[in-house]
């Protein structure tokens, strides 16, 4: 408790050393206290010598005199690190690191010159980044605080993993987070080699005792980049055969994996009216009929003869139902 409120007691300093003055309603939301926890915090304050001054009356508030400047404003090492991650707010509350990320900014914000005392409100008003993708209901796995104390602190970990085909024991050596729409993987080091998993599935993280070793040539954004090509590569395990359009051609990166359609379309042949004939790696048919029929008529299925009857029978439904005028309501 102690420590606690030594610690607020400093954020409470590089609050006013930050701002002209502050009212106890606003330090007691930023501290996340009482306004009676404020008022004796501030006489804690000013009988170790620090020169807290209180305004009385309805517009009044605290406020350091004197040009008071406080020399705590050194950064430690876990907050320089959350210091970076300050854009990403809710990946910071989601592992456990809101308050040392905001202890950061605060020490930074106390060492800045006057003239840039609104340099982080301004940049934060002007630039915000929201990661998980839309209709996606963001959730925190309940197991992602463990795994990033384990990642900050280079501490090998025993989990339990959940796969399709049961739970597994793992002893890791969880070297990175990568958060991807939405979605947490650790990326880890197992028996040496080296593996992803998405902390949602793991059901159990135990911190071992010790240090692991960290590798020097270890590069998460080059490991996460070739893994994720891996997978997305993976995923693509059928092909069909198109006649496309040029409209169809433009639209193919828009509906179908981009790097796949790249290929396809570097690798067409172009027929005597001016289509292309391309081959596309798609992930099963089921998946190429749903992206494929955004195209309309500006794709043509020529191969496998399964998805082509399907896409058939789906243009007799839709001339069907398309081919006969509406019959209009009578009118009143």
């Amino acid at each position: 408790m102690a420590a606690m409120r030594a610690a607020r007691l400093i954020k409470m300093v590089l609050l006013l050393q930050s701002r002209p003055s502050m009212t106890a309603a606003e330090l007691a939301a930023e501290l996340e206290v009482s306004e009676r926890t404020i008022t004796r915090d501030a006489l804690a304050l000013s009988e170790a010598g620090v020169p807290v001054y209180a305004d009385r009356g309805r517009t009044g508030g605290y406020r350091l005199i004197g040009g008071y400047r406080t020399r705590l404003t050194g950064l430690a090492r876990d907050e320089a690190e959350a210091l970076f991650l300050s854009g990403l707010p809710g990946a910071l509350r989601d592992m456990g690191l809101e308050d040392t990320a905001s202890t950061a900014r605060l020490k930074l914000a106390a060492a800045l010159s006057p003239a840039l005392k609104d340099a982080p409100r301004s940049a934060a008003q002007r630039f915000h980044l929201d990661a998980p993708g839309w209709y996606q209901e963001p959730r925190t796995p309940e197991l992602l605080a463990p795994v990033a104390e384990a990642v900050w602190d280079d501490r090998p970990v025993g989990a339990r993993y959940r796969r399709p085909d049961g739970e597994v024991t793992r002893e890791l050596e969880p070297y990175g987070l990568v958060l991807k729409a939405g979605v947490w993987y650790v990326c880890a080091r197992a028996g040496g080699s080296w593996r992803t998993y998405r902390v949602d599935r793991f059901t159990a993280v135990e911190l071992r005792a010790g240090h692991f070793v960290r590798d020097p040539e270890f590069d998460l954004p080059s490991f996460w980049a070739e893994r994720a090509a891996e997978f997305a590569r993976s995923l693509l395990r059928a092909e069909v055969t198109l006649r496309l359009t040029e409209a169809g051609a433009r639209r193919l990166a828009h509906v179908t994996d981009r790097a796949a359609a790249e290929e396809a379309l570097a690798a067409a042949e172009r027929d005597a009216e001016g289509r292309l004939t391309a081959t596309l790696r798609v992930e099963d048919e089921e998946v190429a009929y749903g992206q494929l029929l955004a195209l309309g008529p500006e794709a043509e299925v020529l191969a496998p003869e399964t998805l082509r009857e399907r896409f058939a029978r789906a243009a007799r439904g839709l001339a069907e139902l398309y081919g006969e005028p509406r019959p209009r309501r009578p009118q009143r």
